[in-house]
């Protein structure tokens, strides 16, 4: 069961996210939906999706924040045509931050940004082993820039079943990016593959809580553990979510949570949205009881 699960924050079109994502994807799926009543946003929709065996949390709930390219999500292609077909799913008033084309570490690949913000690398991958076939890429811009590899060490040390798989370092001619700083990484964390990069050329975004990646945790001792070692902005901490010493989003949430918001009981929802709206780290106990 997958235990990080990336979370993206809509205004009011994850509905219609959800069911573009999971066409463009082959072997994908809705999984599941749940409105919430009665939060500041208003009501929230919650869905749940699958895209090519990687499970996405969706969430409506405001202009507040915005996706951007400091995450995206590469998918790896076994063919020039499965890049082509990815790319003209997913091409519907796109914009392109690297055009289709052949570079130097592929003979196919495009970035783009969809039509929501949301940002894709589809990269033909050759002779390369791939072990999952969408992975989520945290990018280090502006004053996160060069932090990349103590990230990396972070993250890999904090979560279980980890490891770094691979790291490339730009050289003495990459200016604006600092020689050894990386270019790229690839890790695993639980298991599931991951990677990260910096970036020194002068973007116009940095990571916020449109993105964030989401720890399902099965006891109050595990939630404790993710959010004692991840949260760094004491300001930031809210109904499960924090943000670490990067000021990257993660929210920490107790697995049992997702079977309280499938009964179909609005007073039982409601004790358990008033409960958890209350609460910056979860207490798991407490939750249970407002359920009950």
């Amino acid at each position: 069961m997958q235990k990080i699960v990336p979370h993206l924050w809509f205004d009011t079109e994850a509905n219609e996210a959800a069911e573009f994502y999971t066409k463009a994807f082959p072997n994908s799926s809705i999984k599941s939906k749940t409105t919430i009543s009665n939060t500041p946003s208003g009501d929230v929709v919650i869905i749940t999706i699958s895209l090519a065996g990687l499970d996405f949390m969706l969430l409506n709930a405001g202009p507040t924040f915005k996706l951007n390219p400091s995450v995206s999500f590469l998918v790896a292609c076994k063919s020039k045509a499965e890049v082509d077909a990815i790319y003209i799913n997913l091409n519907d008033s796109a914009s392109e931050l690297m055009p289709l084309g052949e570079y130097p570490f592929s003979e196919r690949y495009v970035w783009l940004q969809d039509k929501y913000g949301l940002s894709w690398q589809i990269m033909y991958m050759g002779e390369r082993r791939v072990t999952s076939k969408i992975t989520p890429t945290i990018m280090f811009v502006g004053d996160q820039c060069g932090h990349a590899e103590e990230a990396l060490q972070f993250y890999t040390s904090v979560f279980r079943d980890s490891e770094i798989t691979d790291i490339s370092r730009y050289g003495p001619e990459a200016e604006p990016d600092a020689e050894e700083s990386i270019k790229h990484a690839s890790f695993r964390l639980e298991n599931q593959d991951f990677a990260l990069m910096d970036s020194a050329y002068a973007h116009q975004f940095a990571f916020n809580e449109a993105i964030s990646l989401m720890v399902y945790c099965e006891t109050q001792e595990e939630i404790d553990y993710y959010w004692d070692s991840l949260s760094a902005v004491p300001e930031a901490e809210q109904c499960g979510w924090l943000k670490d010493k990067f000021g990257f989003s993660w929210q920490v949430v107790p697995r049992a949570m997702d079977q309280m918001f499938q009964e179909n009981d609005p007073a039982r929802l409601a004790r358990i949205t008033d409960a958890f709206l209350k609460m910056k780290k979860f207490d798991l106990a407490e939750l249970k009881r407002a359920a009950e």
